[in-house]
């Protein structure tokens, strides 16, 4: 073979094509118009689409050893959350327990004691279970709409309670729902015994823009600390006494004012209500009042004669006067 026949030309391995400027400068072109282009028009839009079509299975896939992982400490750390729950329930019922036997024999106790005193047995109050339907909608007051009515034996001047303690008082009573004023309504009122100080008091509604309640008429030197617990006191014939219905946040004691400002906090979380309590006022178990006793027609002519009389010999003119008349 001469070497004149012999193909000098480099294989397509090394074969060179453009310059890798070329190339840069080409494809950077051709993304930035596909950039624009799918900025304008969306045209890259079908492919991604069904390129996360596709890899859906595959990205799922991955995830399962991640969501196993993951579901196997959430398992674990809750068993281990349970079991802590379990124990602190364990205890807690052993300690009501022991107080459910005590609370026995001082109502026990209670009871012979009240009976060796000739006092009357203490009221049992009758209760009614709603649930909140909504919130009033005026914003300068903080009323609720329960779920019971009138046709459900809720009358106005009802209590309202929950797990935590007072929440207010029925205030309007429709056939099927009833409206509740809280206690932090600037037009609510309640009556409190201090459980330290054995004080009695009246808080009312409206303090710290309507987040709280005020002690108010307490003088400034009066016994009350910070973290006091008020009940009721039940003298008002509408709440039963010792119900929880605030604690003292703050005292403020001024020496300019002859009456201390003390703010308070409901116990009760009234911005999370669901299942509500609603009692039997006290006013309608106790015993009518005494009504003034009715003389009959004879006694009550003899009384005017009799207070005639008297007036008559209280002024003697007048009594002459008549003397000369029945002549």
């Amino acid at each position: 073979m001469t070497l004149g026949t012999i193909d000098r030309t480099p294989p397509p391995f090394f074969r060179q094509g453009p310059s890798a400027l070329t190339k840069l400068a080409l494809f950077s072109a051709l993304a930035v118009f596909l950039m624009a282009a799918d900025s304008r028009w969306s045209l890259t839009l079908p492919m991604r689409s069904a390129l996360a079509t596709a890899l859906l299975p595959v990205q799922q896939g991955l995830q399962v050893p991640v969501a196993l992982i993951s579901n196997g400490m959430s398992y674990l750390q809750g068993i281990k959350e349970a079991q802590g729950a379990e124990a602190a329930a364990r205890a807690q019922l052993a300690r009501q327990s022991e107080r459910a036997a005590r609370t026995e024999q001082l109502a026990a106790e209670n009871a012979r004691l009240r009976a060796l005193l000739e006092l009357p047995p203490a009221l049992q109050v009758k209760t009614v279970a709603a649930e909140l339907l909504y919130e009033a909608g005026d914003p300068y007051s903080r009323k609720i709409f329960i779920n019971r009515g009138a046709t459900q034996g809720v009358v106005a001047g009802a209590p309202v309670i929950n797990e935590a303690g007072v929440l207010g008082q029925v205030t309007e009573v429709y056939p099927l729902s009833a409206v509740v004023t809280l206690l932090i309504d600037r037009d609510a009122a309640i009556p409190v015994l201090n459980t330290r100080s054995q004080q009695r008091g009246a808080a009312f509604g409206g303090a710290e823009g309507g987040s709280a309640m005020e002690l108010r008429f307490m003088a400034g030197n009066a016994d009350v600390q910070a973290g006091d617990l008020l009940t009721t006191s039940g003298v008002d014939g509408v709440y039963p006494p010792g119900l929880p219905v605030a604690k003292v946040a703050r005292v403020d004691r001024r020496s300019d004012a002859g009456f201390a400002r003390i703010v308070l906090l409901p116990v009760a979380n009234l911005d999370n209500l669901r299942h509500l309590l609603v009692l039997e006022p006290l006013a309608a178990q106790m015993p009518p009042r005494p009504e003034a006793p009715v003389l009959d027609k004879a006694a009550a002519q003899a009384a005017e004669k009799a207070a005639g009389r008297a007036s008559a010999v209280g002024r003697p003119g007048v009594a002459a006067s008549g003397q000369e008349l029945s002549r």
